[in-house]
């Protein structure tokens, strides 16, 4: 097993993380900001070593500042999380070429599914069903680019080939506004990811978002461990999460299941994964590979019993994967809610201390969060400051769970989106399951109307 691992994270996930290493044995060295010397996992780890200020840049995304830190400390391994530099091939790279071991895929690999085109290529060779698209990067030629529009189909979507996040990302209904999307999108690209390639794919109308979740280790065994939902966005960024997917069924779960771990195997992949789909009429419509573990990995933990980031570790230390196929069963139903500090109705991110924190409990609730009574949540990074989980018998059960822990659960001095979940969780269409990606949309522009 490994002896000292490197979080190269912060929040939620990193505390995550140094609960998988004490359960293994395993020795933590936290990396930390300023802004976040007082994060609970940066308190609790064996060592923590500021590594810069608290932009981003100059700690999280600085390369040699991590990697000084795991050679000074003794580090084995490092752990990247979610986010920051976790789907940075070059790192991923520098990790690996100077001794130490990376957490997750290979540099070729991230670098493979990172890039959209290629990503999509590589998945039609391995049968992986995807929306209709240009293949391909867009020419520069504007003749070709509308060819290839009335070919894929009114609407389309312009995204960027590293893209992510909802930039770099355009719908066009009609050929006149073509070029300028293209154009708006290309700089956009370029400014967010230094990049500014761009693709083309068909739009799809009322489309879910349903992601299998892979694991893999180096010794080609690979399983998948069934879907999720992730259909209630806001500008496509995730919000609610469910495991497993409503209306999908066993025969579906296993078909789709089976051609991710196809094509984990076509491209060696290591560690834990997920394929992203949009869901429509019966059909998936492969998007992209998230070569890291998600925000929303715990509703498959409790639906499943297997610890993804246990088992992570495990990989990474050349061990085999504990779990075959046939032991993998879905029992129950759980639903993740992201509680951010913001507003709930302008979504206006809410950094401060937190006056007063009560977690919920009873039954089937899980709740990850970095956060108590005194902390105060920095302005310098992403807003989440918690995931509330409930695992039930099915998914009326774990919906009615999370609605009593949604009620318990309190965060006073900021501002969060407790009572939009609670709103959410109320409404008809959500209780009866199966909304697609713009539903929430939807239901803002209509409270906002009313």
């Amino acid at each position: 097993m490994l002896e000292k691992v490197l979080i190269a994270n912060r929040g939620e996930i990193a505390l995550r993380i140094l609960r998988a290493c004490r359960e293994l044995g395993i020795d933590v060295v936290a990396a930390y900001s300023t802004a976040d010397r007082e994060q609970k996992h940066v308190l609790l780890a064996e060592e923590a070593v500021c590594i810069g200020p608290p932009p981003a840049t100059q700690s999280y995304l600085n390369m040699a500042a991590l990697m000084s830190t795991a050679e000074l400390t003794g580090a084995s391994a490092i752990h990247p999380g979610y986010g920051f530099l976790s789907e940075n091939a070059d790192f991923a790279e520098s990790v690996e070429r100077s001794g130490f071991t990376f957490i997750g895929p290979t540099a070729e690999t991230i670098r493979l599914m990172g890039d959209k085109t290629s990503a999509i290529q590589e998945m039609q060779a391995a049968g992986v069903p995807c929306v209709p698209g240009s293949g391909g990067p867009l020419p520069e030629d504007e003749t070709e680019n509308k060819r290839i529009a009335r070919k894929v189909g009114y609407p389309v979507l312009v995204k960027a080939v590293a893209g992510g996040g909802g930039r770099g990302m355009h719908v066009v209904y009609e050929e006149s506004s073509l070029i300028s999307a293209i154009d708006m999108a290309r700089r956009e690209a370029a400014s967010a990811f230094g990049n500014p390639a761009v693709y083309m794919e068909k739009y799809l109308e009322t489309p879910r978002h349903i992601e299998v979740q892979v694991m893999a280790d180096s010794h080609g065994n690979v399983i998948h461990l069934g879907e999720r939902d992730c259909s209630i966005q806001r500008r496509n960024q995730k919000v609610i999460e469910e495991c497993p997917a409503p209306g999908i069924t066993e025969a579906q779960r296993a078909e789709i299941g089976e051609i991710c771990v196809t094509a984990c195997k076509r491209i060696g992949y290591r560690g834990a994964g997920t394929f992203e789909f949009l869901y429509e009429n019966g059909e998936f419509h492969f998007i992209e590979m998230n070569t890291r573990i998600q925000v929303e990995h715990p509703v498959t933990e409790m639906v499943t019993g297997v610890d993804l980031v246990a088992e992570q570790l495990r990989v990474a230390a050349g061990h085999e994967l504990r779990w075959r196929q046939e032991d993998i069963v879905m029992r129950g139903h759980a639903i993740e809610c992201r509680i951010n500090a913001e507003h709930p109705r302008t979504f206006v991110p809410a950094p401060g201390k937190i006056e007063k924190f009560h977690a919920p409990g009873g039954p089937g609730i899980r709740l990850d969060s970095h956060a108590y009574g005194g902390y105060t949540v920095p302005p310098h990074y992403d807003s989440l400051i918690g995931k509330l989980i409930a695992h039930g018998d099915n998914r009326d059960s774990s919906r009615a769970r999370l609605r009593t822990a949604l009620s318990e659960i309190v965060v006073e001095g900021i501002h969060s989106n407790i009572t939009l979940h609670r709103h959410i969780l109320e409404q008809p269409a959500y209780r009866e399951g199966g909304v697609d990606i713009h539903y929430l949309e939807r239901l803002l522009r209509t409270d906002a109307e009313g």
